[in-house]
């Protein structure tokens, strides 16, 4: 979506327009969906549940959207990224997480390669719900920015250019940031996996 239309929707939203509501449904709905299930996992029922309050929250507070504080896509995902994490927390967390370590202890560390980037895991591995559940409690773990551009680069599969323009800085700083925020989320997977599967556990 370009600029002027985004411009178009947020002072829409502003006003109470309809139009201008649907208009975001229609741009964004497919990737807040994506993006849910990649990090919830794309097999657990709640999916739906998560983006549709996801929008319901969007509706109850798109009045008070302010264009001068980010792009609507962050918004929206900031949103998103809250209903996941009010879900969780009506869960058990702690056991999630433990039982998301015990999965992945049983593999015997066949996908350490994956983590290092010199192999791709079996399908089956990336689309557990048990690896959503470790990879979600990794990126918690790492700054907001860090955040941003992983999950716009590897979830959304934005260009590097795109990407730019979303957080307004260049592309080499945007590239310099990714360097880091990938190792920086290798860092915490390891030691989160490597980690015991019992006792208190990082928070969803």
């Amino acid at each position: 979506m370009d600029k002027d239309a985004e411009r178009e929707i947020a002072i829409g939203l502003q006003k109470g327009d309809r139009q201008a509501w649907l208009r975001l449904y229609e741009a964004y709905a497919r990737r807040v969906w994506t993006n849910v299930a990649r990090l919830m996992g794309y097999a657990c029922p709640a999916v739906a549940d998560v983006v549709q309050e996801t929008f319901l929250a969007a509706a109850r507070s798109a009045r008070n959207f302010d264009p001068g504080r980010g792009m609507l896509w962050l918004w929206l995902w900031g949103i998103a990224r809250r209903q996941i994490a009010l879900h969780y927390r009506k869960q058990d967390a702690n056991v999630i997480l433990a039982q998301a370590k015990t999965w992945w202890h049983s593999l015997d560390g066949q996908t350490i390669d994956w983590i290092d980037e010199k192999a791709a895991p079996p399908p089956d591995v990336l689309e557990a719900s048990e690896l959503a559940t470790l990879v979600r409690s990794a990126l918690n773990q790492l700054p907001a920015d860090y955040q941003t551009v992983l999950m716009a680069k590897y979830i959304d599969g934005q260009p590097t250019r795109e990407i730019a323009q979303n957080v307004q800085c260049s592309s080499d700083a945007v590239t310099s940031r990714l360097v880091r925020a990938k190792k920086a989320f290798r860092k915490a997977f390891k030691t989160l996996t490597q980690s015991a599967p019992a006792g208190k556990e990082v928070s969803l």
